[in-house]
């Protein structure tokens, strides 16, 4: 029998311990300076330089024509651009020392990424988030998390949120965690049997995606989740996956890290023609890499693809689906965490807090955790309480004198790793990006937050 141990409720009173546990996650916010009346849009100020964007994080209220006053202070071009879901609005290049006025239509309720679109600066973290929602700027300006500001040695305050507003914010978090929400990613995908060849079968789709209560986002999903599917196999499997198209726009699927035939590669023009609206592509292969974590994600336009959602695990399984043989340490739960940022926000598992789910426990257990990032920026991760022994990277079963023991893990974009916890203190313990802005805010956690509860 399986050790995999779905994620599941726990109770208001368990749910509660987790305000003294997440007690040490605190953050600071820069507020973007706003101001707005009846007839005229909102204004917010905004820094750009080397490379930070200033606030990494702007709350605003839905609904309203939104302006942007963007400064130029660092020493080389740059642009601000806000992606609304169905289209990009930036600036032109503004030069060092200058300035410039961004429109912006009036938006839903969600999460909307901002980035510069100078070639190579979003990757060297020009990125930050627009955050839509009811009562956002009701002081008279706007406030939130700093996002990618916070790396660049920016400091705020919680402006003129009162004390009481500040402590209700963070209780409510706590108290409903976790929180319903539509959907659900990573739920095991069956094959089908032909022949002795697993059979799998996705479908790229657009979805309206709910990541917190109340708070959807325009997603792409696998069989309509984010993340898609996971996909079990074992060593030496023949696997076949029929990727259909159901989006307005053509898409491939890459199989990272997984060793295939160089025609099943999933690049477009270079392996094949991208699979358009309407159609599919079948990849078939045998599996010859070894047991641990593989991801299959979009190779087309994957900056929008992968960042709304078109990625899933891919699990080479050990015989028996015996981890504990393999690692020779006792595994009783097995947990698979994506890290995920920008259209969807700071996610994991497609979700944020207090939607995440934890990772339940009895103490003692033995618990496995595969954790990859599909995201565009780093996420160091840390557990509350333990320390955690990595024992794989990028699908490798790590020798044990090159295992180490961590209690914060730097997962670039693209990484896997395998990590082993021994459970053995019992009480609800936070799990968290440690890059404070996000997950954590005058109002309280949100973003890239769950638990161990160990019981």
């Amino acid at each position: 029998m399986s050790t995999r141990v779905r994620a599941i409720a726990i109770g208001a009173a368990v749910a509660a311990l987790l305000l003294t546990a997440a007690a040490c996650s605190g953050g600071s916010d820069a507020p973007a300076e706003g101001t707005a009346s009846a007839d005229a849009a909102r204004s917010y100020d905004v820094s750009l330089t080397e490379f930070a964007i200033v606030p990494g994080e702007i709350d605003v209220p839905p609904g309203e024509p939104l302006t942007f006053v963007v400064s130029n202070d660092g020493t080389a071009p740059h642009t601000f651009a806000v992606e609304t879901g169905s289209d990009t609005v930036e600036t032109p290049q503004i030069q060092p020392g200058s300035s410039a006025t961004l429109e912006v239509p009036p938006l839903d309720t969600g999460h909307y990424q901002t980035l510069c679109t100078v070639p190579g600066h979003a990757e060297a973290g020009m990125v930050g988030m627009v955050m839509a929602f009811e009562g956002a700027g009701e002081t008279g300006g706007a406030s939130g998390a700093t996002g990618m500001a916070g790396m660049s040695g920016a400091s705020g305050s919680a402006g003129a949120i009162s004390m009481q507003d500040m402590l209700d914010g963070h209780k409510a978090g706590v108290e409903s965690f976790p929180a319903k929400t539509e959907g659900a990613g990573n739920q095991l995908l069956d094959p089908r049997i032909e022949n002795g060849t697993k059979v799998f079968e996705l479908t790229a789709e657009e979805v309206r995606w709910e990541t917190k209560p109340g708070t959807f986002v325009q997603a792409m999903g696998f069989n309509g989740t984010v993340p898609g599917p996971e996909i079990r196999v074992q060593q030496g499997d023949h696997v076949r996956i029929v990727v259909h198209n159901d989006m307005s726009q053509p898409t491939t699927m890459h199989l990272h890290g997984v060793t295939v035939p160089n025609d099943m590669d999933g690049v477009p023009y270079i392996t094949q023609d991208p699979i358009l609206p309407g159609g599919f592509f079948v990849y078939e292969f045998d599996v010859v890499d070894p047991p641990g974590m593989y991801v299959y994600h979009s190779h087309f336009n994957s900056t929008e693809q992968v960042g709304k959602g078109l990625y899933g695990a891919f699990i080479v399984e050990p015989r028996d689906d015996d981890w504990g043989a393999l690692y020779g340490e006792p595994v009783d739960v097995e947990s698979t965490l994506f890290l995920g940022d920008g259209p969807t926000g700071f996610v994991l598992n497609g979700k944020e807090f207090p939607a995440t789910q934890p990772i339940v426990a009895k103490q003692g257990d033995g618990v496995l955790i595969h954790m990859a990032n599909d995201g565009a920026v780093i996420h160091p991760m840390h557990l509350h309480g333990f320390h955690f022994e990595v024992v794989a990277e990028d699908g490798f079963v790590l020798p044990k004198v090159q295992r180490y023991m961590a209690d914060t893990l730097m997962i670039a974009p693209g990484q896997r790793f395998d990590l082993f916890v021994k459970a053995d203190y019992p009480g609800v313990w936070a799990f968290h990006c440690h890059i404070l802005p996000h997950v954590e805010g005058p109002h309280g956690m949100f973003g890239m937050v769950t638990a161990l509860v160990v019981q």
